[in-house]
């Protein structure tokens, strides 16, 4: 009974939210606070389950990241100044509170002050995932740096539970460094297990057992060993299709994350006031992410969709909270605080998130201003010259295209895809090609087509991806025809009706292309009468 009613609680708070335009998670937590209410604690179920999404998430964006990223002046630059701007920042607002007597803060020690101010001073990972696959932006450059930052909060967290737990590595923590030369064998076992349910256990096997539980045996934090692991596979052709896998489970185990956050700290009206409040203050942490990565010369578009990303309060600060609270760092009553204050900051950044572009448009003449003159090179605009044909996604149809093209307009044909290896590999064997990616907003926003555009073909293998481009396509008005491939009947009809024109449908044209062949290779001089007739030629020729 306990299950079911959490189960029909949980729907329908997600359901609510869904229903107001906001991201289920929101409607998640509700539903964690009111089973708080309805008499429900702590559940080891629920628990379980939030630990194993967390830790699956970390494997699936480790999947998907590219570790040159985290390199990169505006990751690494952005995340270490951001930390120490936000640990002052926050440590003189909460003095100013205590000063002010406000509730909570009367008796705070210094200490506990700069622990809080470190708590704060993170952004959530599940949020700004979450948010950026469902706007399908993972991979836009704001969103890729977003994560890097995300991912640099993370390590330093990590130092901070390695450092105030006393929990050090273990002397056998080096070992972990022959994962590296492991990774042959981990690339084998992807290619054999293929797309059934044996990746899937494949890929719980290698997030929990060798990431977490590895790590965890050396004194690391499980969940780094999960994202490290993801990171190690991440050049794998297949860890794209293992992330898809490993989606559903990962969700709803991530609804169970967000339950545990209502259930475990009960809410009062002090920790609700001192919620509102430091929400209050998110503005300030927002600003400065922008600010950062318009230094580190982003575009305005690009700094202010990352600190959409990153404007609100982590679950992680709550681990960090948890352990200062266990230790007698700080009061107990903080963490029911920090809890509202998470959820609040989720509520107030999924609007601002989803509307972002909208936001943007509204400060566009005075972010416009503030904007470096010289950009970074991932950000610069993409100039495609006096090109007549391009060909979005450089797979095997992209390059058949392409080389099919490349007769009837020599040199003015390029193709643009994401994969830099790819990219690598086209350009060494003689085609013109450069990184785009058609799914990120900030490509259209980039783009600079030719005057001299006549055909535009799209062949990335996933149809929202080739839809959404469709989109663009027609949203900026180029002067160009379009051709985009599908592989279903209900597909073709949406492209046409989007305004392609024409869609190749894959399997139908591969289907009758195969069967011509064999017909015309085997079965022709056979079957049909012509075949009879041309048969007996042939034989009166011989003789």
């Amino acid at each position: 009974m306990e299950v079911s009613l959490l189960i029909t609680i949980t729907f329908l708070a997600g359901y609510a939210a869904h229903l107001l335009h906001l991201p289920p998670l929101i409607g998640f937590l509700s539903a964690g606070f009111i089973l708080h209410y309805a008499g429900f604690s702590e559940m080891e179920l629920v628990n379980s389950a939030a630990d194993l999404g967390v830790t699956l998430l970390l494997f699936t964006v480790g999947l998907k990241l590219d570790i040159r990223s985290l390199f990169k002046k505006e990751v690494i630059g952005t995340a270490s100044l951001h930390m120490l701007g936000s640990l002052v920042f926050f440590s003189l607002c909460l003095m100013a509170f205590r000063f002010a007597e406000l509730p909570l803060t009367s008796g705070l020690e210094q200490h506990s002050i700069y622990l809080l101010a470190f708590a704060l001073g993170f952004s959530s990972t599940v949020f700004a995932v979450k948010a950026l696959e469902d706007k399908s932006e993972m991979n836009a450059l704001y969103g890729r740096v977003a994560i890097g930052i995300l991912i640099i909060q993370d390590i330093f967290a990590v130092v901070f539970l390695a450092a105030s737990t006393g929990k050090l590595p273990t002397l056998y923590a080096p070992l972990l460094l022959f994962l590296w030369p492991l990774r042959p064998l981990f690339y084998r076992l992807l290619d054999r297990v293929g797309h059934g349910e044996l990746q899937i256990v494949l890929g719980f096997f290698l997030a929990l057992v060798v990431g977490a539980q590895l790590f965890e045996l050396v004194g690391i934090k499980s969940d780094i060993g999960a994202l490290v692991m993801g990171m190690l596979l991440a050049s794998h052709s297949g860890a794209n299709y293992m992330a898809k896998a490993l989606f559903s489970f990962k969700e709803i185990m991530l609804v169970a994350f967000f339950l545990s956050i209502g259930l475990s700290y009960p809410p009062s009206w002090d920790a609700f006031g001192i919620a509102l409040i430091l929400c209050a203050l998110l503005f300030v942490k927002n600003t400065a992410y922008m600010l950062l990565l318009m230094f580190f010369r982003l575009r305005s578009r690009t700094a202010f969709l990352g600190a959409a990303s990153l404007g609100n309060f982590s679950e992680f600060g709550l681990i960090v909270s948890a352990i200062a609270v266990k230790l007698g760092w700080l009061p107990g009553e903080w963490m029911a605080a920090l809890a509202m204050a998470v959820s609040i900051s989720f509520m107030i950044s999924a609007p601002i998130h989803k509307n972002a572009d909208k936001v943007y448009q509204w400060l566009l003449p005075v972010l416009r201003r503030m904007q470096r003159k010289r950009l970074n090179i991932e950000d610069q605009p993409i100039e495609l010259g006096q090109m007549q044909v391009v060909i979005l996604g450089m797979g095997r149809i992209g390059e058949g295209a392409y080389d099919l093209m490349q007769q009837h307009y020599p040199d003015l044909v390029i193709g643009i895809d994401t994969d830099l290896d790819k990219i690598e590999r086209q350009i060494n064997q003689g085609r013109a090609v450069i990184q785009g990616d058609a799914t990120d907003s900030d490509f259209w926003e980039k783009l600079h087509p030719s005057s001299e555009l006549k055909l535009v073909l799209l062949a990335m293998p996933h149809h929202h991806g080739n839809e959404y481009a469709l989109k663009q396509l027609k949203k900026g008005n180029f002067n160009a025809k379009i051709a985009a491939i599908c592989q279903f009947a209900d597909e073709a009809k949406k492209l046409r009706r989007l305004g392609a024109d024409e869609v190749f449908n894959l399997y139908n044209e591969a289907g009758a292309g195969f069967a011509e062949h064999v017909y015309n290779e085997l079965l022709s001089s056979e079957k049909s009468p012509q075949g009879d007739k041309q048969a007996g030629e042939n034989v009166r020729f011989r003789a």
